[in-house]
């Protein structure tokens, strides 16, 4: 392999993983690392049978070559139920590789979209249902993120109308927009709004970022959501609440129609 340009190769042992794969892979790595022609990250895959256990003995085998810089993919229709069961058993796996599940909406193949009217030539309109869950919220609204100071944990969001503020300087209460005696009243906190615009008057005012930008922006609000909203099973809820101006409009709106 010498006099040939570097590379980075990763080998990919699905057939007789442990027998012939894996060390057919120890091979080629100390050659090419013996004559200088890899560099970077380099490092096996595994797409098939039990990720645990062949990763397990598979990491066994390279480290047993001095190969301990070498990497483990894991493949093999995984979401995030199955990675989560195979980090708990132990795989010696380095990186996931997430396809199928992550781009055929696997568990959802059909979107259902329907559009609901808010607005009327500025005069705030709701769909009106036996079910509470599927009354809108009227008007043209905007929705603030509320942050506590002393962690820059996030607290709950609430939706407003276009034209309300938060003053940061005054204690802010919120309640569940359903059972309203459940409320809080939150201090020491600063707040971000959420929606940005995309089109004003018909015209595009947004100029969409590059992926690397969104990938470290989602992983910072990530970062700000307590882990009881995040686990897989059983969740807490994070609460969404109204503004006392909005619930008030939409209360309005529901005595009328009845």
């Amino acid at each position: 392999m010498s006099n040939t340009t570097p590379i980075t190769p990763f080998f990919w042992c699905t057939y007789n993983t442990l027998g012939q794969g894996v060390p057919n892979a120890v091979k080629v790595f100390t050659k090419a690392l013996a004559e200088g022609d890899i560099t970077g990250k380099y490092g096996i895959r595994i797409d098939s049978g039990d990720l645990a256990y062949l990763s397990g003995e598979a990491r066994k085998l390279l480290d047993e070559a001095g190969l301990q810089a070498a990497g483990i993919v894991g493949s093999s229709d995984l979401d995030e139920y199955l990675i989560k069961d195979l980090k708990i058993q132990g795989a010696k796996i380095n990186a996931w590789g997430v396809g199928t599940k992550l781009i055929t909406a696997y568990d959802c193949p059909a979107l259902g979209g329907v559009y609901k009217l808010a607005s009327i030539d500025g005069k705030p309109k709701l769909k009106v249902s036996n079910d509470p869950g599927k009354i809108t919220n009227p008007g043209y609204k905007k929705v603030y993120r509320i942050y506590g100071k002393s962690n820059d944990m996030a607290l709950a969001d609430l939706m407003t109308l276009e034209n309300e503020t938060i003053n940061e300087n005054e204690p802010l209460t919120i309640f569940h927009p359903v059972y309203t005696w459940k409320k809080r009243t939150i201090t020491n906190y600063y707040v971000k709004e959420l929606m940005v615009p995309i089109f004003v008057a018909g015209k595009c005012v947004y100029e969409s970022p590059r992926i690397s930008e969104i990938q470290a922006k989602l992983r910072n609000e990530k970062a700000t959501l307590w882990p009881a909203f995040k686990r897989m099973i059983n969740p807490h809820v994070y609460h969404v609440d109204l503004s006392q101006e909005l619930w008030s409009l939409k209360q309005r709106l529901l005595s009328e129609v009845q």
